[in-house]
């Protein structure tokens, strides 16, 4: 594991948090005694779930939905005159 000074850890703080995050820890001396270990965390709140349905009765979606305006798309494309 690396160890970086106070003043290197000062200095390079950002790129040394990103290697931690990539899963290369460090530590942290102060005139050559390790003070703290820097690692990454495990995200211990899970990731907000998706509420499936959560608009339902809300929206409307048209039973042609997968058709509406493809005479103008096709004109658009020269598919029709």
């Amino acid at each position: 594991m690396r160890t970086v000074n106070i003043h290197e850890a000062k200095t390079h703080l950002s790129r040394l948090i990103e290697q931690a995050v990539e899963g290369e820890p460090f530590i942290i001396a102060k005139a050559g005694k390790p003070l703290v270990r820097v690692t990454s965390l495990e995200s211990s709140i899970p990731a907000k779930k998706r509420r499936i349905g959560f608009m339902a009765g809300q929206i409307k979606v048209p039973k042609d939905f997968d058709t509406m305006g493809s005479k103008e798309i096709e004109t658009l494309f020269g598919g029709g005159a």
